[in-house]
């Protein structure tokens, strides 16, 4: 498969007066194109800061990114700002976690959605009009006409990721990137959200990064999906091997987890414990203090990330 986006040795650093504390560790993958890449994790694993490094979104002054992540041939880390300008929102788009607060409460919903199209193509305002009303129906929001007219809190949370998709679509990128998209919505909005992203990527032949703690989209969206933990891959796989066969200790507790109907106990499992700071990571596996699993070795030792025969790879000791 032709890659779209290589990721090599990412390291994110978050810099203060007093300490550098890393986030994100060597972190390498790769997108293929028209693929889509589930990246799953708890809260403080590393998916978002991912996210936003890929998009450059990260500040300057706090946060020092290394490493390469090439996007069609070219290195985004060696762009001047403005080159990036130029490549964010048009090639490369993002649906971000909470459209309340990415969407410009002061403008309305259509502005919006004309702005990455003047910005990036050259077209007349009622051409970037035109198309925004398109993009509004293409996104399932009904009586089109009036909503573009409407502002952000006119709307309800369904409606208004809708129009955050619209937006990352309007200038019909190679790649979107999702960070949890569907979260903080009703099961019956997430699914039309999710049927949507569905139909938009057979129609566009886009690649998607899917950002989610949530397995159960992953295993219904995805092709493969990175598990990460402590700002490292622990666990890489197609959606099929990870769910018939998880073989790191945390992916195997993530699907425990899950409820399921034809489980019925009293409680569900969890993996105890929480994920540990960023400045007070564990010696060895940062895993180790929640493994149930977890040896003397593990306590002293930092596994690598190694490739298995059947192409998944693996950060644990046991596998």
């Amino acid at each position: 498969m032709e890659k779209l986006l290589e990721v090599k040795n990412l390291n994110v650093d978050f810099v203060n007066r007093d300490d550098t504390v890393r986030v994100i560790s060597n972190l390498s993958f790769s997108l293929g194109k028209s693929e889509v890449l589930g990246i799953v994790g708890e809260s403080g694993s590393g998916k978002s800061v991912t996210s936003l490094s890929i998009m450059r979104l990260l500040n300057e002054a706090s946060a020092r990114v290394r490493g390469t992540i090439s996007f069609g041939g070219t290195d985004l880390l060696t762009l001047s700002e403005r080159e990036m300008q130029a490549v964010r929102g048009n090639q490369i788009a993002m649906i971000f976690q909470e459209p309340m607060t990415s969407l410009n409460p002061i403008q309305t919903c259509g502005r919006q959605i004309m702005e990455p199209l003047l910005l990036h193509n050259q077209i007349s305002k009622k051409e970037a009009a035109d198309k925004a009303l398109r993009l509004l129906e293409l996104c399932g929001i009904p009586d089109a006409k009036n909503r573009f007219h409407e502002y952000p809190h006119q709307m309800s949370g369904g409606m208004r990721q809708r129009v955050m998709i619209a937006i990352a679509l309007a200038c019909s990128p190679k790649l979107l990137i999702a960070d949890e998209p569907t979260t903080a919505l009703d099961v019956t909005i997430q699914a039309q959200i999710l049927e949507l992203m569905k139909d938009i990527r057979k129609k566009n032949d886009m690649s998607i990064i899917m950002i989610t703690h949530d397995l159960g989209i992953i295993s219904d969206f995805c092709d493969r999906v990175l598990i990460m933990y402590t700002g490292e891959i622990f666990e890489a796989a197609t959606v099929k091997q990870l769910f018939r066969d998880p073989l790191h200790p945390y992916t195997q507790g993530l699907l425990q987890a899950l409820p399921r109907i034809s489980r019925q106990t009293d409680r569900l499992e969890a993996i105890e414990g929480m994920v540990p700071d960023a400045g007070q990571m564990p010696k060895g596996c940062h895993f180790h203090p929640r493994c149930k699993y977890a040896q003397e070795r593990c306590k002293k030792e930092r596994p690598e990330l190694k490739e298995l025969p059947d192409g998944r790879c693996v950060r644990c000791f046991r596998v």
